[in-house]
């Protein structure tokens, strides 16, 4: 028995064909809210916040900046070099206030060093205040209980000839006696190091023990520090 007088007309054939299926409408739906939401995503990433002077990170680049973020940024970078050579220049001063006061040969400090290590080092000045590992070196006392450190007496002036004098006095107190030192020295105007005009040491009930002396009538006479004088 034939079946062709089953088949559908062609008209209808053709209308049944032209009709979308449930799952391809399903997909495409699908697809759209996918774009839909791939644009929401692209467009909220090219939002950014404004650069300002103090958020400005440095994550964006120079041609991707406003006018006003560039200035912004501009005045960020100003700012921070003036605190970054700020910081260098205090360091530098910091420095070399160091190197002049404490470091340089021609610092009261290095001087007042070496004069104390003279004094250790010499056999008289030991035998009166007693062993040299003992024997301690300070400046005049103050009026400040709070001040720890007692400053050196000293004076540093020029002289008519341009020369340069370095006075100054200190106290040293060893096992057996205590006394003051007193020292003179001069740098004349062709020279970086100070020469010695006068080292001694003066303990009470003992005489004067000269370490260094030497005498030129050009410096100058007597000269008084702190109530002390020298010659």
């Amino acid at each position: 028995m034939s079946l062709s007088h089953l088949r559908p007309p062609p008209s209808l054939r053709r209308v049944l064909l032209s009709q979308p299926l449930l799952p391809r409408t399903s997909q495409n739906t699908y697809a759209t809210q996918t774009g839909s939401s791939s644009s929401s995503k692209s467009g909220s990433a090219t939002r950014r916040r404004n650069v300002t002077v103090l958020s400005d990170d440095g994550r964006y680049a120079w041609g991707e900046l406003s006018g006003r973020e560039k200035v912004a940024r501009a005045t960020q970078q100003s700012f921070n070099f003036v605190v970054v050579l700020a910081g260098v220049v205090l360091t530098g001063g910091v420095f070399t206030l160091l190197y002049t006061e404490v470091f340089s040969p021609n610092s009261k400090t290095w001087q007042f060093e070496k004069a104390v290590e003279r004094i250790k080092n010499d056999p008289r000045c030991e035998n009166i205040l007693g062993d040299k590992r003992e024997i301690k070196a300070f400046g005049e006392s103050t009026f400040s209980r709070w001040a720890r450190n007692r400053p050196i007496a000293s004076k540093v002036e020029t002289d008519g000839a341009g020369r340069e004098h370095m006075r100054m006095n200190f106290h040293v107190v060893g096992p057996r006696n205590e006394g003051i030192v007193f020292v003179h020295m001069v740098k004349p105007p062709d020279s970086y190091e100070w020469e010695y005009r006068l080292l001694a040491l003066e303990v009470k009930g003992y005489q004067r023990v000269v370490l260094e002396e030497r005498h030129d009538a050009k410096l100058g006479g007597e000269v008084k520090i702190f109530g002390i004088r020298f010659k």
